[in-house]
């Protein structure tokens, strides 16, 4: 993926609130007026403070008067900050949820190439994790920048006011701070971007555990899945604390040189009382705006650096949602009546530049007929089928269906025209109706049944708990690989499609339901052209024609008994049974 410009990621990142944007203006509103509202506090209490310095008398009726303004100016800023912190909630969760959205809809329309170069559980945490620290980002500088503008201008103005000499000698000293923060703040970017990446890969490698978790126990491989873990747990650890403690500086550096700053004022402002240039009251509220105009900095030095970890994290995400989508999709639609003739002509592809695949295949597919196709692991068997459902695109020659150029119909109308099992199993969280549902919502109970039978499933899903409204989808289902499998075939028998696809389908069910199954498939198939990719040689002896693939080719073609008598790669295969 390539890297965005931070310019650029902050841009888009504020661009996402427009959909917000309404709450994002009351948030500044509310956090100018609560600004506005402890920046009234500090003159209140400079004149209280002169009524009770007045030498020889104490005015407390005044003073009563400008305690209760305090104590509504205090009341004031409370409910200002909690209704700019709901509002900017608002605005920051607002974003966030539309990244994730725009990030889901991404990865629909992103080339199956894209899905199997990037690991899981690193995608799943730039929507996940990344997206959390773009809103807690978001989050801190809708409620904290604004209001550290406002307090930030108004008390500089206030101290203009009241002494111009010290306010500007305040404003030559400030710069010293800033600098400083932003040293530490540009080393701080490096840091959260490592960090980033390293949770994607820890994510990463917990999806694979978690996944293969019965592979790890098989193979008493705990022990060393926990140390890998622990190495690049620690291996983030590392790279955060350094990220944290960097960040963790900028607030007590900054706070350091603004209070050796206060201390400076305070000295200054101390003789000017002595002079006689200045009150005691007007002294109070210059050093009250002092600190009301350093604090502010301190916070927005520390909302820097989480904003610097919110941008890093943005950055991840919008080089997600820019990758390049599924090459452009066709407009037409395919003609039900037709025959769906499948033809390849000298189609090359592969999956790497460097390692060719498949190099000059030429094959056709008549109406009907039923193909088998066999050949060792990594012959390109798989692939074949990925083409057909324009999972990939080849690389050159041509691949048609009913004449016209496979990339010229829409992928939705292509891919609804074959019904697919595969060889791993997928169920969504649902009930067993719904999944073999999944193809055809609107299917009614009784074609649901219609399919479990055909594939001989309607027995064992009787017996579960809830029957067809047992939910399922989950490692803790209670169903064995091949009353998964029987799902999933039940799934596309009910979506009755013209061209069948099998990728190793029964691989998972006892001999007897294979028979079962295949001749539940001979039936479905009938009249419908047929594609059967399997390991098992005796289960294609009956197909209309057997596809012999070595590298990437196909080197052989004919029937059972054909290819058989040839005594070829095919009748090497079928004797020495390996695959």
């Amino acid at each position: 993926m390539k890297k965005i410009k931070r310019t650029s990621v902050t841009r888009r990142l504020f661009g996402y609130l427009r959909g917000g944007s309404v709450y994002a203006v009351l948030s500044a509103v509310f956090s100018a007026l609560a600004a506005l509202a402890s920046l009234s506090v500090p003159i209140l209490v400079g004149k209280a403070v002169n009524f009770a310095a007045a030498p020889g008398e104490v005015d407390i009726v005044e003073i009563r008067g400008i305690l209760i303004l305090v104590v509504c100016a205090a009341a004031g800023y409370a409910v200002f900050s909690w209704i700019a912190g709901i509002c900017g909630n608002r605005a920051a969760y607002g974003v966030t949820r539309d990244l994730r959205r725009a990030a889901a809809v991404k990865i629909t329309r992103l080339p199956l190439s894209f899905l199997d170069a990037h690991p899981h559980g690193e995608l799943l945490s730039r929507i996940t994790s990344d997206a959390d620290i773009v809103s807690d980002g978001l989050l801190l500088a809708f409620t904290n920048f604004v209001s550290a503008a406002v307090t930030i201008i108004g008390a500089l103005v206030m101290m203009f006011v009241f002494s111009p000499i010290i306010a500007a000698a305040v404003i030559l000293l400030t710069p010293v701070s800033a600098f400083v923060a932003g040293k530490i703040a540009f080393s701080i970017s490096s840091s959260f971007r490592h960090a980033s990446e390293g949770r994607g890969r820890l994510a990463e490698i917990a999806e694979q555990y978690v996944s293969g978790h019965s592979t790890v126990a098989a193979f008493s491989r705990a022990d060393e899945v926990c140390a890998e873990f622990d190495e690049r747990d620690f291996a983030l650890a590392k790279i955060q604390k350094r990220a944290v403690f960097l960040s963790s500086l900028v607030n007590p550096t900054t706070r350091l040189l603004n209070n050796v700053i206060y201390a400076m004022i305070a000295a200054g402002g101390a003789f000017s009382v002595i002079a006689g240039a200045m009150d005691v009251g007007t002294l109070t509220a210059f050093l009250a705006y002092s600190l009301q105009y350093s604090k502010p900095i301190n916070e927005i030095s520390g909302v820097a650096a989480e904003l610097q970890n919110a941008i890093v994290c943005a950055e991840r995400i919008f080089s997600l949602l820019d990758a390049e989508d599924e090459p452009e999709d066709g407009t037409l639609d395919l003609d039900p009546e037709a025959e769906h003739v499948i033809e390849f002509r000298h189609a090359a592809f592969s999956y790497l530049p460097e390692k060719p695949l498949i190099r000059d295949l030429s094959l056709k597919a008549e109406p009907g007929e039923h193909i088998a196709i066999v050949g060792p692991t990594g012959c390109g068997k798989t692939t074949l089928i990925n083409l057909l459902m324009r999972f990939y695109d080849i690389d050159s020659g041509e691949l048609t269906v009913d004449g016209r150029g496979i990339a010229e119909y829409r992928r939705d109308e292509l891919r609804a025209t074959f019904g697919m099992v595969l060889q791993d199993t997928w169920l969504a969280r649902g009930t067993v109706a719904e999944n073999i549902a999944y193809g055809m919502p609107d299917a009614s109970r009784e074609e649901i049944i219609g399919a479990a039978k055909a594939v001989h499933a309607h027995g064992f899903i009787t017996r579960l708990p809830n029957g067809y409204d047992t939910m399922i989808g989950g490692e803790d289902d209670g169903l064995s690989a091949g009353q998964k499998q029987l799902l999933c075939i039940a799934r596309v028998m009910l979506c009755d499609p013209p061209i069948l696809i099998l990728d190793e389908a029964t691989s998972s069910v006892d001999t007897a339901t294979e028979h079962r199954i295949h001749a539940a498939f001979e039936e479905l198939s009938r009249g419908r052209t047929s594609f059967i990719v399997a390991h098992r040689l005796s289960t294609v002896r009956s197909c209309d024609r057997i596809l012999v693939m070595r590298e990437g080719d196909i080197v052989e073609s004919g029937t059972h008994e054909e290819l058989l008598a040839k005594g070829g790669f095919y009748a090497e295969l079928y004797n020495s049974r390996t695959v």
